[in-house]
């Protein structure tokens, strides 16, 4: 199976892009009322110094488009005097242009008038009036290298938790914006800054569906700030969302990350931007823009600053344009990207599939969108185990319908499939692949257990359930004690798994065998783990919801799903090129067009680690062709080798 990784294409010099989200710290948002050309071209100096070839910029709203019918020509000049400086500095931008959210803050033009942005024809005229006017001023100029319609438009076009304007209506309004843009001249790509927010990444209906403006749009940019319990599953946070992202087969741009020094150590800033670079090129990223350039100590007293204090250390330099840990990381990772010649690299093909429930992204009647997040989480802790494993999986979206050919399926406890889907996989096993499904109940008392037809068929079981009774999971600890060899976990072996979740969710399968084997018992004697042989493949049931848990539980990776995910990589023929014996460190590949691979080990541990690679080939470093067989890896540290 191909997994994405799709580049970002036009006559540019400052492709792929790695750049920064730009306001001076002479000014902030209001930069340009009071702009500083000298100022600006020290902080693009040092971004360029350190490897960087674009930035992000913002028309700020209320000043650029003081009147309905007018523009501000001295900010216009001001903005060609910014462009004119990324020329001078080898670098591009690319302007947004409806800014009226940023960092924690809505503004207005005063002219606004509570108007919906969405849906009143007026205001979506005078917005693609607007789109339309800057583009004409500045679509010739050679720093312009792309343009985003907004910044975190569902942040500003209506509070989305509560009154979320509907897709048709989203989609309509982006068409109109981006046809202003092609309108106009504009040939550069272009996107809507809206974060990918949307329901095919996050589950969440915010009106804004990666599918619908799929058509208008040249890219797709998650903005990635989420937190989370395990530092693992927060390194790998970014990657996730970005293969999630690929649903529209556009190509991904990691458009905002980053994160406040006043949260964080110096040191771990640092690690934090390392692991979500490398991890999201891993995950099918093809350009990265940081939030943000700079730091604004000087603007304590100005808002967002003033009630989101912690917003003006967000910066990749301080406050005197003084390089920070994360532009530090952006700098090596600069000289990878060079040195593995990234913009002719793809991600390599992969024999797995984790497949994305239909549920995430579609309401199906009578389901419920609370569902949604017990999907994404388990699949994101699924993933993380799959790079534990160093297994290379491609996110197969069951509304797309299932590829044909993957040799192992995951759906890490999944719990609502379609008859279609049930049919497909029980298909697949029989023609030769391995299906794994790890039973949830769902977090919900209502309809508890599985939510597709004949579970017992597919799986050569009979379940015991009784009707809207869980079957609680009374131990601390699961542990699952394989009977039998079972791929690379011998028979007597013990894996433990931690136990979460709620009363509806932290509750098991029972089931009796009906053709298939059991290879594990849990502590009570009961099935955890049974293999139906059927046609020329399988399929593996885990009778307990063995992702659902880890994702309920804090500091837990990694934990040792990753041992069943690569047995079951093993009995599937599932392809792993590298291999690492700890699951501390993941390994993945990409290759050139020449032919050319490379390898890439990320380290999850805080200690120092020497590991020695398995791989179909000899590894060798990027310069000088030396042969390496142990790696030395930082705490937290990346190596990137060259696979002859």
């Amino acid at each position: 199976m191909r997994r994405h990784s799709a580049q970002l294409t036009h006559d540019s010099a400052v492709l792929p892009w790695l750049g920064a989200n730009f306001w001076s710290r002479a000014g902030g948002p209001l930069m340009w009322r009071d702009y500083e050309p000298k100022t600006v071209r020290e902080e693009l100096a040092v971004l360029r110094d350190h490897g960087l070839n674009m930035t992000r910029s913002f028309f700020y709203w209320p000043d650029f488009h003081p009147e309905p019918g007018r523009v501000d020509e001295e900010l216009c000049d001001r903005f060609r005097d910014f462009l004119d400086a990324h020329t001078e500095a080898g670098m591009g931008t690319v302007p947004t242009f409806i800014v009226g959210h940023m960092s924690g803050e809505n503004w207005d033009p005063a002219w606004r008038g509570g108007r919906d942005l969405y849906e009143d024809v007026w205001l979506v005229g005078r917005q693609a009036w607007f789109v339309s006017q800057m583009t004409r001023r500045f679509k010739d100029h050679p720093a312009v290298t792309g343009w985003l319609i907004t910044n975190e438009m569902p942040g500003y076009g209506r509070i989305y938790q509560v009154d979320p304007p509907s897709a048709d209506v989203v989609t309509a309004w982006a068409q109109f914006m981006c046809d202003a843009v092609r309108a106009a001249g504009g040939t550069q790509p272009v996107s809507l800054g809206d974060g990918a927010w949307g329901i095919e990444v996050t589950g969440r209906d915010n009106g804004f569906s990666l599918r619908d403006t799929a058509e208008y749009v040249d890219f797709v940019g998650p903005h990635v700030y989420r937190s989370d319990t395990d530092r693992p599953r927060q390194h790998y946070r970014a990657a996730f969302e970005c293969e999630l992202a690929a649903v529209a087969g556009r190509p991904v741009v990691l458009e905002e990350f980053g994160l406040s020094t006043d949260t964080v150590s110096a040191a771990n800033a640092g690690v934090f931007y390392r692991q979500t670079l490398h991890n999201s090129l891993l995950g099918g990223a093809t350009g990265w823009i940081a939030w943000n350039n700079t730091d604004y100590d000087g603007l304590w007293d100005r808002s967002p600053y003033d009630h989101h204090p912690f917003e003006m250390h967000f910066g990749i330099t301080d406050h005197t344009g003084r390089p920070k840990e994360p532009l530090r990381e952006l700098a090596g990772f600069a000289e990878v990207l060079r040195r593995v010649d990234f913009a002719r690299c793809r991600r390599t093909d992969a024999d797995a599939a984790l497949v994305v429930p239909a549920f995430l992204e579609r309401g199906y009647p009578y389901s419920r969108p609370a569902d949604r997040p017990l999907i994404f989480t388990s699949l994101h802790q699924g993933y993380v185990a799959a790079r534990g494993a160093d297994l290379p999986v491609a996110f197969a979206r069951e509304a797309d319908g299932l590829p044909d050919d993957a040799r192992l399926y995951l759906l890490p406890s999944t719990r609502q499939l379609t008859t279609r889907t049930r049919r497909t996989l029980e298909r697949r096993a029989r023609e030769g692949a391995t299906v794994y499904l790890s039973f949830c109940s769902g977090e919900h008392p209502t309809t508890r257990g599985p939510w597709f037809h004949d579970l017992d068929g597919l799986f050569g079981v009979e379940l015991q359930l009784s009707y809207g009774v869980a079957e609680p999971i009374e131990d601390d600890v699961l542990e699952m004690t394989f009977t039998e060899d079972f791929g690379s976990i011998a028979a007597g072996e013990i894996l433990t798994f931690p136990v979460a979740g709620n009363e509806d969710s932290r509750a098991y399968l029972p089931v009796v065998p009906a053709g298939a084997r059991v290879v594990a018992t849990d502590a009570h004697g009961r099935p955890a783990l049974l293999c139906h042989e059927t046609g020329e493949g399988r399929t593996v049931l885990a009778t307990y919801p063995l992702e659902h848990m880890a994702a309920r539980t804090a500091r837990v990776n990694p934990e040792q799903t990753h041992r069943l995910y690569a047995a079951l990589a093993g009995l599937a023929g599932a392809a792993r090129t590298v291999t690492v014996d700890t699951p501390y460190v993941a390994a993945d590949t990409l290759v050139r067009e020449d032919g050319s691979r490379f390898v890439w080990l990320v380290s999850q541990s805080d200690e120092e680690l020497t590991v020695r690679p398995a791989a179909d080939g000899e590894l060798t470093e990027l310069t000088g062709g030396e042969p390496v067989q142990d790696v030395v890896l930082a705490p937290y540290g990346v190596r990137v080798l060259a696979l002859r």
